[in-house]
């Protein structure tokens, strides 16, 4: 299934979660096992009951930034910035909401009303809104006085706790949005998981807005991602071709962490891409990554996959899609629809086995 169209789905708007539930192991957790297609409903916090000592969960452990800024035009025109991609420490990519955004044009950024000495040359121009700015200083030192932490366009209820958008493991800054499928665990929860032998890893990926643009394309394989700062050490390469070694399962927690495991799959181990290496899943990998899935995409390294509920005609349901199938994903979203359960970022949970 290739269509775009076939990733449609209608979606009642009092599904869409606009605020988290507590505590974050509550939510609810849809099981789907791709053999037989059998789901279960169950609560997040119950999800020990389906791992098995010796299963590596692997997290992604990125921290969103403050990545919305307020600045000020000569003509005194307020303009909003969205930080999108860190080009360098003084220069972005960025979503740029106002008039007349034009090469040339020095943007003075503001704390509240006031000028505080920092200024944006816009750059460049990209597609829509998108700007590359050269910022006067360094940004990302000023971001937690100057920034606020940017939401979905969907959620329209204010977050009175910013750390309620970030997992508990968040430690590596960079991602204008969150990697949600770790919102659901909770320090107890992980204690209890690593006591029952789960074993934990980590990766980062820092999350572009582009993680969530709508593919537009009526052939899905014509879209084209935008390059993602990724990295997988060689300490978690060792953990991950250990674990599928003595038998235990590489269990993602996020699509983010399946893009860095599969890129990681693909040019971490000094073969080429095509190539399977022999006795290795992985390999280190640092850089960017543009890694595209789809259906008929071949998983080298994720065994199972815990993941929220994504947005239609998105990157990240055709991933969904091609990890557990088109049509058992198709009957997965009818019945989680059915059920109730809250979709997208502060929604609930489905655990892909």
């Amino acid at each position: 299934m290739l269509r775009l169209e076939a990733y449609d789905y209608e979606l009642p708007p009092d599904r869409i979660a606009q605020a988290p539930v507590e505590p974050r192991d509550a939510s609810r957790l849809m099981v789907v096992h791709r053999a037989d297609g059998r789901i279960e409903h169950r609560i997040f916090r119950e999800i020990g009951e389906y791992l098995r000592p010796g299963d590596l969960l692997v997290f992604n452990d990125t921290r969103v930034i403050p990545a919305r800024l307020f600045a000020v035009k000569p003509t005194g025109g307020r303009v909003e910035i969205l930080l999108v991609r860190r080009e360098a420490e003084d220069r972005w990519w960025a979503l740029v909401r106002g008039r007349h955004i034009r090469p040339g044009l020095r943007l003075a950024l503001l704390s509240g009303d006031r000028p505080v000495g920092i200024f944006a040359e816009v750059e460049a121009e990209g597609v829509g809104p998108l700007r590359r700015l050269q910022f006067s200083a360094p940004i990302e030192g000023h971001l937690d006085r100057l920034g606020v932490i940017p939401l979905p366009p969907y959620i329209r209820r204010p977050l009175h706790d910013p750390e309620r958008y970030q997992t508990v493991y968040a430690r590596v800054p960079g991602s204008v949005a969150a990697p949600t499928a770790g919102l659901h665990f909770t320090p107890e929860l992980l204690a209890r998981l690593r006591q029952q032998g789960i074993r934990f890893a980590f990766v980062t990926l820092h999350i572009s807005l582009d993680t969530f643009r709508p593919v537009e394309a009526a052939d899905v394989r014509a879209h084209k991602l935008h390059r993602e700062w990724c990295s997988l050490s060689a300490e978690t390469a060792a953990q991950i071709n250990r674990t599928r070694l003595e038998g235990g399962r590489i269990v993602a927690v996020g699509t983010t962490v399946v893009r860095v495991l599969e890129t990681a799959a693909r040019y971490g181990l000094g073969c080429s891409p095509e190539a399977v290496c022999p006795g290795q899943v992985v390999g280190p990998f640092e850089g960017e990554t543009d890694l595209y899935i789809y259906p008929g995409f071949t998983f080298r390294a994720v065994d199972a996959l815990i993941t929220n509920f994504h947005l239609p005609r998105s990157t990240l349901l055709l991933l969904v899609a091609a990890f557990m199938g088109y049509e058992r994903m198709r009957q997965a979203y009818a019945v989680a629809i059915a059920e109730g359960y809250r979709f997208y970022s502060f929604g609930d949970a489905m655990l892909i086995l």
